[in-house]
């Protein structure tokens, strides 16, 4: 018998072969009706998950193995039988999910081995982000990487011991199956249980220390920036766009921070890193060019072959960097994406009671991307004389550009993109994919994932308040609106922000990221309607989350105090495929900052930056989220009043109030104005004097200059300078707020609001 160790090299396998599986969601589930007459444990057709809402866990819920959700019962039985666990982690789009349990768990004589050995758990990794962060962290110090779905030994307290992600059923092609590690980690749990257990208490170690935040020499300053812009210049590949090689993903976090450099400083390399990314998604494969919003992630470097799967969160996430790509060029192909977007939530993402879905598969009738791929001769029958300059425009050829050789589909299929040199405006042929839009309709969809995740939908709203205000879409600010109403009526309980909502009802407590990212997102609301009601809920919601997250040395815990108690109790400053909430948290509570004069919401945002200096020094382009709060928070300086004044960007103000009368004076620095109340620009955000909790009665704006545009011949209402607003307000102690947006001659910033103290 080999030594453990090299069991556990053999058994890791570096590269996935391709296979398919049968439609996840051909099985039949019991009706409502139906499961209250099972057993506890499924009864002789279903297992334990049965009785779950996940559509990941219920995926599983025919198959043969003996499967609990994660909980006390699966827990106790494994620490009273003395067997280990088996635990497998996934979420329901997943491809290699589904080709694991087609292939193993379907399997009969495999899951008797399963059975017989461990106690096997499921977990959904997007409603329980906080086990999957644990034990991602396992798999990849024990492999070196991770991925899903993420496949672990854990002993009967739940400490690790061995890992992997895709295992095939059985050994062949030089690679370990599935059913010889279960045997194999079943004889060392059996015969050498003190290897074992030494195994899992040198992981543990591990795990904690890569868990663990501390001390750090790194000072909050400029230096941290500068390093971080310097990464991404070193890695940008300036012929295709993105950063490093294949895969590439949307890199979120770094259009964030390029955008706000370069409005800040004005660097025009940095506007082009970030726009000819953008460019090159929409021009390749990532893009659904038919039905709008983009793909998971791109396996080459061209963007042009996708991962398959549409996910909720880079859209939104998206949305927004289209939206600010506009605002800073007006390029019309960054508002035909944002509008792509927002056509494909609607139509497909949708719930009637005002949440939005999480995901859709990447496969279908057991092929990925099947849905999404055209022939040529199939463009023929769908769009008659129109087909070929269709085809030659989205680059589909006869012999098809999605090979055999590649991805198992049939010669002849065509992914749809725009090769280099399309044209930018395809307005003429916008009737032309509403045709294949519906032809598309009648095919076999994909798996939807319905249910509804705070955060991603948090998301998803500040993406539409961006959009909606870049592009004057009222209707896309009322779609954002009800999302918002939606997640404080069905996600919030007893003060308290819930984490998962599906068919009517939700559980399971909410994380940091939906705390933080519902805040952050009902400020944009407030922001964009003037709906104090939004803010006074973010700032509750901002609270709670202090309250129940922070550490009293600075930064926040991913689970709330009370939370179920867990081997670890993470502080992530990292992004991956969202921002992190520390990071989002530290922008939320400048934010508060800003807007409320109070300085403790900076002191908050001052200590969670200050406890994550050290990984932003050594992680530039994993802690873009961080990076970002730390510009804002060198840019700001103290929210306090200072000599009469608070700063907020170029523009400073002070304002008096007596007898209902009241003062304010603006002062804009040199070479900066700000839009009059009355902009001759309809695209251009008018300046704005609101009061909450009073009456304003009148409001004296001097007159307006006029200013003509460095570039072009329009001639905008502007103010510049130093000037007054006199007027009267009525009411006892009236809350006033400046709306504005500051521009100079070569861009304009973000609309921001002031609110001001007297």
């Amino acid at each position: 018998m080999k030594s453990l160790a090299v069991c556990l090299f053999a058994a890791w396998i570096l590269s996935l072969p391709q296979s398919s599986h049968a439609e996840a969601d051909s099985m039949t589930l019991p009706t409502p009706d139906e499961i209250v007459l099972l057993p506890a444990d499924g009864g002789p057709d279903f297992n334990r998950l049965v009785f779950e809402r996940s559509p990941y866990l219920l995926q599983h819920a025919r198959n043969s193995v003996n499967w609990y959700p994660w909980g006390a019962e699966a827990l106790d039985r494994a620490r009273r039988e003395n067997k280990p666990i088996f635990l497998s982690v996934g979420y329901s789009t997943c491809h290699w999910c589904h080709v694991m349990e087609r292939e193993s768990f379907e399997n009969e004589s495999i899951a008797a081995v399963m059975n017989e050995h461990y106690i096997c758990i499921k977990v959904d990794r997007e409603e329980r982000p906080d086990l999957d962060g644990i034990y991602m962290k396992a798999t990849q110090l024990m492999v070196g990487r991770g991925g899903w779905p993420n496949s672990l030994w854990l002993t009967p307290d739940g400490w690790p011991w061995f890992a992997g992600t895709y295992f095939p059923p059985e050994d062949g092609r030089g690679r370990t199956g599935f059913r010889t590690v279960l045997l194999s980690l079943a004889e060392a749990w059996r015969d050498r249980r003190e290897e074992v257990e030494g195994q899992a208490d040198r992981i543990a170690e591990a795990m904690k220390k890569m868990s663990a935040t501390g001390e750090s020499d790194e000072r909050l300053d400029r230096e941290l920036l500068d390093d971080a812009f310097d990464n991404l210049r070193n890695n940008f590949d300036s012929a295709l766009g993105g950063f490093g090689g294949a895969p590439k993903f949307p890199p979120h976090g770094s259009f964030t921070l390029l955008f706000a450099e370069y409005e800040r400083e004005g660097d025009q390399e940095l506007l082009e890193m970030a726009t000819r990314t953008l460019d090159k998604m929409i021009e390749g494969g990532i893009h659904d060019l038919v039905g709008g919003g983009f793909h998971r992630y791109s396996t080459d470097a061209q963007w042009f072959l996708p991962h398959f799967e549409k996910m909720l969160y880079d859209n939104a996430q998206l949305l927004g960097s289209f939206a600010t790509a506009f605002r800073l060029t007006g390029e019309n192909r960054y508002r035909r994406a944002a509008t792509g977007i927002v056509g494909w939530l609607e139509r497909e993402m949708l719930d009637p009671a005002g949440g939005f879905y999480c995901a859709l598969d990447a496969d279908s009738e057991g092929e990925e991307g099947k849905f999404y791929l055209w022939s040529r001769s199939e463009l023929r029958v769908a769009l008659g004389e129109k087909a070929d300059d269709f085809a030659d425009l989205c680059g589909a050829s006869e012999e098809g550009n999605y090979h055999e050789e590649a991805s198992g589909h049939q010669a002849g299929t065509n992914i749809l993109h725009l090769p280099s040199g399309a044209p930018a405006d395809l307005a003429s042929f916008d009737l032309t994919r509403a045709e294949l839009l519906s032809l598309r309709g009648d095919r076999i969809r994909p798996h939807l994932d319905d249910k509804v995740l705070t955060s991603w939908n948090a998301l998803m709203i500040s993406g539409l308040v961006d959009a909606a205000e870049v592009f004057d879409r009222s209707d896309w600010l009322g779609l954002a609106s009800a999302n918002a109403d939606f997640l404080l009526r069905e996600l919030r309980r007893d003060g308290q922000v819930l984490r998962s909502w599906r068919a009517g009802s939700a559980d399971l407590p909410g994380y940091l990221d939906d705390y933080a990212f519902l805040s952050n997102a009902l400020l944009d609301l407030s922001a964009a309607t003037g709906d104090e009601y939004w803010r006074a809920e973010a700032i509750v919601l901002a609270e709670a989350m202090l309250e129940r997250f922070e550490d009293e040395n600075g930064g926040l815990y991913f689970t709330a105090d009370g939370h179920e108690d867990l081997l670890l109790r993470s502080m992530d400053a990292y992004d991956h495929a969202l921002p992190s909430g520390n990071g989002v948290a530290a922008r939320l509570l400048l934010r508060l900052a800003a807007l409320t004069g109070e300085p403790r919401w900076r002191a908050h945002a001052e200590a969670c930056l200050g406890r994550f200096t050290a990984q932003m020094s050594q992680s530039p382009r994993g802690t873009e989220s961080l990076l970002l709060a730390t510009m804002e928070w060198l840019a700001t300086g103290d929210v306090e009043v200072v000599e009469g004044w608070q700063r907020s960007g170029p523009l400073r103000a002070g304002l008096s109030v007596e007898d209902g009368n009241f003062v304010l004076k603006i002062l804009l620095d040199e070479g900066w104005h700000i839009n009059s109340t009355q902009p001759h620009q309809d695209y251009l955000k008018p300046s704005l004097l609101a009061v909450e909790g009073g009456e304003l009665i009148s409001a004296d704006w001097p007159e307006a200059e006029e200013l003509r545009a460095a570039l072009g011949d329009e001639v905008m209402s502007v103010y510049s300078g130093e000037f007054e607003v006199r007027g009267r307000v009525h009411g006892e102690s009236p809350k006033f707020t400046l709306h504005f947006q500051a521009c100079d001659d070569a861009r304009c910033l973000a609309p921001e609001n002031l609110m001001l103290n007297p």
